[in-house]
């Protein structure tokens, strides 16, 4: 006779993924309000173009400084505490911005917001990796990614409107549903940050260093592939497609929020398949399909009319 396995049943995700889905969501709601206004609100303190961009850019380079540092603080701390303290840190920063009486103000603050940025970020990817069953890790991060994306789309969307109210509105809401974050997560979480048993006859996970990460041509590519998207999607992008929006369509500063918006319902329609489609036949194909789409659609943007 011949022995027939049994279907194995679906793995679930951990409700621990499901509670940092629902925190991505919340905070990209944020971000997505403050996206569309930032732009148009440093043009108001009488700057240029690059004066504003270089606001995004502190944020960004911000990012990059302390994204070492950030990588330590959780290995030596715990990813709960500064997930909640990088969070923390945005809050207070944003919120202060609403205040701001000059552009070197904003300056300062958004750079300060950067080392909560990725305080937060790696110690959310930390747990999303740590906790999720290897077999759907793919899944699981793209739930992860689809709940900041679907806040996306809500944030731009309801920052055009509070944008008609006032400028610096959206700055201190954003930080109000940082602070709601801090203290959902912090109920949610607490106790329930351990390593899941693993599976019988699982290989151990071993640490290694970034310089043997970086040994692996695998996480290389993975490192060009994250500073492409970085440059064009979340740079290039964020910058400048709400000063494209307003200053040469010469459209209201609402329909910078929507096109913010209809980017992010792009990425959520297929991100849940994406991660699917990598588990199944791996990384790189739809990796690589990523990139190209990218680069078509922000390449195109310059010949918009």
């Amino acid at each position: 006779m011949v022995e027939v396995d049994a279907p194995r049943a679906p793995v679930r995700l951990p409700r621990e993924i499901w509670v940092l889905v629902g925190a991505s969501f919340m905070i990209a709601i944020g971000f997505g309000l403050v996206a569309p206004t930032l732009p148009i609100f440093v043009r108001s303190f009488d700057v240029g173009i690059t004066a504003a961009g270089l606001v995004i850019s502190a944020f960004a380079l911000a990012r990059l400084v302390f994204a070492p540092s950030s990588g330590w603080l959780v290995s030596r701390i715990g990813e709960l505490r500064v997930f909640n303290a990088g969070l923390l840190i945005v809050a207070v920063s944003t919120a202060a911005m609403a205040f701001a009486g000059e552009y070197w103000h904003l300056l300062a603050l958004r750079a300060f917001g950067g080392i909560g940025s990725t305080m937060f970020t790696i110690s959310a990817v930390s747990l999303l990796i740590r906790l999720s069953p290897p077999e759907i890790r793919g899944r699981a991060s793209g739930m992860w990614a689809t709940g900041f994306l679907l806040g996306n789309i809500v944030g731009p969307l309801a920052g055009g409107g509070l944008v008609a109210i006032s400028l610096r509105a959206p700055f201190l809401v954003y930080a109000a549903v940082l602070v709601l974050v801090v203290m959902i997560s912090a109920v949610l979480l607490r106790g329930r940050t351990d390593l899941p048993a693993p599976a019988p006859g699982a290989v151990p996970a071993v640490a290694v260093t970034f310089r043997e990460a970086l040994g692996h041509r695998t996480y290389r590519a993975a490192l060009v592939a994250n500073f492409g998207v970085g440059w064009a999607v979340f740079g290039a992008r964020v910058a400048l497609v709400p000063l494209l929006v307003v200053e040469a369509l010469g459209q209201p500063e609402a329909w910078s929020g929507i096109a913010l918006a209809v980017f992010a319902a792009g990425n959520a329609a297929t991100l849940v398949v994406s991660g699917r489609f990598a588990d199944r036949f791996g990384r790189k194909p739809p990796m690589l399909l990523g990139l190209a789409v990218a680069a078509v659609g922000t390449g195109v943007l310059g010949f918009v009319t």
